[in-house]
């Protein structure tokens, strides 16, 4: 219980942050337009305490931890005054409705580039078992011990075997998505009756080259394995970069993130069924996964991760999200027709109940998950 809660408040802490950085974009921007800003809060009223005021914004520190937000005049209804949110220009209201995920796509990049340029983990391959008569054998790869056996009768090992830490003096970086640590045995898989150069450390810490001889596609395609062993994965060397690649690899990253998360909500609206995407239970699992059982750097990858999630999400044209606001003003701007308070209201309403249903149904499948231990 105590780790459960651990888990909780350090992904309040999290959802803190980067709501603030996301409101941090609405605020720089409308206050850079003019737009009076009333309120910059941290957390959700009920309201704890003011931190100060700067003559025209007061900001507040509020008792609901789940975020924060700026009040801007004129945002959710009507206004006479000049400087007021519903008085600007169609292009200054959308870069200030923008703005915020703009800073979490800023902020994703920016550690998605420091990660990489400072303590990016390579996958290391951590040889199991191996199978008699295959590649692996015959060039004396070694397995760890059997120390118990599952459920369904699967051998389980220690980690005491082999560990390939490069093949053909190539490092895999862990994050490299889509197939991150997997990418050793991808490259191997790829290269069917291909002679390859491991780089092997030895349980005795000793690191030797070893050349071997991937299987032919047929017995890849069979899913006997290119070699013919077991794989864990562990992370291994960090992998350095001179500020130029980081960039470029941050931005790649940054890029692969979104577009996962965009094929994710693909496959959600297909499968509303049992829906592959995580909810706010998940996600705790998620952490308290990082937290006990990965390096410090794992999460703060999962918060460029976190980050890019929310860029993409209030992106999306669905009301009250920053992109339904961003379509509700152009479809207002096109035919001319501003809709009523009463019913923009409304609109936004409607959008928030229907997000609330969508999170209940992800967490119903997340507490499915949970207690069928996957």
């Amino acid at each position: 219980m105590i780790d459960g809660l651990i888990n909780i408040l350090l992904l309040l802490v999290i959802l803190v942050v980067l709501v603030v950085i996301h409101e941090l974009g609405h605020f720089i921007v409308a206050r850079r337009a003019k737009v009076i800003v009333h309120e910059f809060g941290i957390g959700f009223p009920p309201r704890a305490k003011v931190l100060g005021n700067d003559g025209e914004t007061t900001y507040t520190l509020n008792w609901l931890p789940l975020g924060g937000f700026v009040r801007l005049e004129g945002e959710e209804g009507e206004s006479d005054d000049p400087r007021s949110f519903v008085r600007q220009p169609l292009r200054t209201r959308l870069a200030i409705l923008l703005a915020g995920v703009v800073m979490n796509f800023l902020l994703a990049f920016l550690l998605f580039a420091l990660i990489a340029g400072v303590a990016d983990p390579s996958a290391g391959v951590r040889v199991l078992s191996v199978q008699d008569d295959s590649p692996a054998a015959e060039v004396g790869l070694q397995g760890g011990r059997q120390i118990d056996t599952a459920a369904d009768g699967t051998p389980i090992y220690d980690d005491s075997g082999d560990l390939i830490v490069a093949i053909d003096g190539q490092r895999f970086p862990w994050f490299d998505l889509p197939e991150g640590p997997t990418a050793a045995i991808l490259y191997l898989s790829e290269r069917p009756s291909t002679t390859v150069t491991l780089t092997v450390q030895r349980p005795d810490g000793s690191v030797e080259d070893i050349r071997a001889t991937t299987r032919s596609a047929e017995d890849i395609a069979a899913r006997r394995g290119p070699l013919g062993f077991s794989p864990a994965f562990q992370p291994g060397e960090t992998i350095a970069r001179d500020p130029v690649s980081a960039i470029a690899v941050g931005a790649e990253r940054t890029l692969d993130a979104s577009t996962l998360i965009l094929r994710a909500l693909g496959d959600f609206v297909t499968n509303l069924g049992d829906p592959e995407v995580s909810g706010p239970i998940g996600i705790v699992g998620a952490i308290g996964v990082v937290r006990e059982q990965a390096p410090p750097v794992f999460m703060l990858y999962l918060v460029a991760l976190l980050s890019a999630n929310l860029a993409v999400i209030n992106a999306l044209p669905f009301p009250p999200l920053d992109g339904g606001r961003v379509a509700v003003s152009l479809i207002q701007a096109v035919t001319r027709n501003r809709l009523s308070e009463a019913a923009e209201r409304m609109v936004y309403l409607t959008g928030f109940v229907l997000l609330i249903m969508l999170i209940i149904w992800i967490s119903y499948f997340d507490i499915q998950r949970l207690g069928t231990g996957t």
